[in-house]
């Protein structure tokens, strides 16, 4: 405990505030949109505001470093407004944009510039953002860094949009020493592109058998080893193959600075429950067998997947036409993932505390974003209130997102947010989110 307990802003009381030593009774002091102290839940405190959520949960905002806003350029897919408004709703405080999908794409300072006005002042939750590594863009990568954003995308596969080209590992390597130079941080979609082939028909067997898992691995394998040889920081990102774990887990092992992610959908859906058509389930790596999922479960559990984010990825409805060879590919959930994944991780014993780990403090810890992650002294006050108990049927019309396209329409979920609070203000029809970018 520490603190005067003079004078605070917002006090929030909770028999179950979730913390790094896990879940406790505590009151938690906020001054200047600042937590300052941690006290006994039934302490007597001077506060303009005293919020006792009782046995609801206390969570620290959740950070989700990989969503696609699309704007500018796609802004009728998603965009700022409506992306940041879906965070909120779902818990998260702060997102990470990726560089593709938006027009121009986030590969140049002057791009970035854009992305930066196109944001300013739509934003219901804090926003940072990833550039990118492309080809022939190797001489921008520092500069991108010294403005601040928090690492650099890249694909080895086709990223999906031909403003965004992947990179051969000649390039990887070659923008990898660049980014090694600086202790940057490089965050790769890992398939190999000569292992991918083209679906032989529009099904969603024929999609999977398109993409399979040793396409990752082996991409896995090519990534940890221009690792070895750079030195460069690197994250792998929505791993959906259990069959990239051995890989990773011996990087790690030899102390490589290789760290990965999964994502809610590869967590809680299967191929086997992919109804005939319903290209709402089509993303890229796609979503595997049960037997898989169980597997990525325990490399979670065994910290050899560091975190779960969103790679909300949407589309207008007109994009997913029902052929799965033919349909955009990318999963909407943003508003969703805490949810998703209590739903999942509460009947496998895990509790929130784990929860917090992967969807909040990981994530802020990989992609270096002070202030967020955990509810501890010093940090923005960031919160949700969760009820842990709540059942939510999901109905794709009344979520933020823009286009009311998600697989888990009409799915029953376990948990809900009644409040979010961004730097101890509440969110809501306002945005006063800050556009982050990364401490130099």
């Amino acid at each position: 405990m520490s603190g005067t307990g003079e004078g605070y802003d917002l006090v929030v009381r909770s028999r179950r505030t979730v913390t790094a030593d896990g879940e406790r009774a505590a009151a938690v002091a906020v001054r200047a949109g600042k937590i300052v102290a941690l006290h006994a839940y039934a302490d007597a405190l001077d506060a303009a505001e005293d919020v006792d959520l009782r046995d609801l949960a206390l969570l620290p905002g959740l950070v989700d470093t990989h969503v696609h806003v699309n704007e500018p350029g796609r802004t009728h897919w998603e965009g700022f407004a409506s992306a940041t408004r879906a965070a909120a709703a779902g818990g998260v405080t702060t997102i990470l944009d990726m560089p593709l999908n938006s027009i121009p794409p986030t590969v140049s300072v002057e791009a970035l510039d854009v992305k930066l006005r196109a944001a300013e002042g739509r934003c219901h939750v804090d926003v940072g953002f990833w550039g990118g590594a492309i080809p022939g863009n190797v001489k921008e990568l520092r500069a991108l860094h010294d403005r601040g954003v928090h690492g650099f995308k890249c694909f080895l596969s086709p990223s999906g949009v031909d403003e965004f080209p992947a990179l051969t590992l000649a390039e990887a390597r070659q923008a990898m020493e660049e980014i090694a130079g600086f202790g940057g941080l490089m965050v790769v979609h890992a398939e190999d592109p000569a292992l991918l082939g083209e679906p032989a028909g529009p099904t969603y067997p024929e999609f999977l058998e398109s993409r399979p898992g040793e396409s990752e691995r082996s991409a896995v394998e090519q990534v940890v080893l221009l690792a070895r040889e750079t030195g460069a920081r690197v994250h792998i990102l929505h791993v959906s193959s259990a069959d990239c774990l051995d890989v990773l887990e011996a990087a790690q092992a030899d102390g490589l600075p290789v760290t990965a992610e999964t994502c809610p959908h590869y967590l809680a859906l299967t191929a086997e429950q992919v109804p005939d058509g319903d290209t709402g389930y089509k993303c890229c790596p796609p979503i595997r067998p049960a037997a898989n999922r169980d597997r990525l479960w325990d490399g979670l559990a065994r910290g050899v997947l560091s975190c779960v984010v969103s790679d909300h990825s949407p589309s207008t409805a007109d994009l997913k036409v029902p052929d799965f060879a033919a349909a955009w590919g990318g999963i909407s959930s943003l508003q969703l993932g805490l949810p998703i994944i209590w739903t999942e991780a509460s009947r496998r014993g895990f509790g929130l505390d784990a929860v917090v780990r992967w969807m909040s403090t990981h994530p802020a810890a990989i992609a270096e974003i002070s202030g967020k992650g955990a509810i501890k002294p010093g940090n923005d006050a960031d919160l949700v209130a969760f009820d842990p108990s709540a059942d939510n049927t999901v109905d794709a019309h009344r979520l933020h997102h823009k286009n009311p396209v998600t697989p888990y329409h009409g799915r029953t979920l376990k948990g809900a947010v009644h409040t979010t609070w961004l730097r101890g203000s509440p969110t809501g029809a306002v945005p006063h989110g800050a556009l982050l970018l990364r401490d130099h």
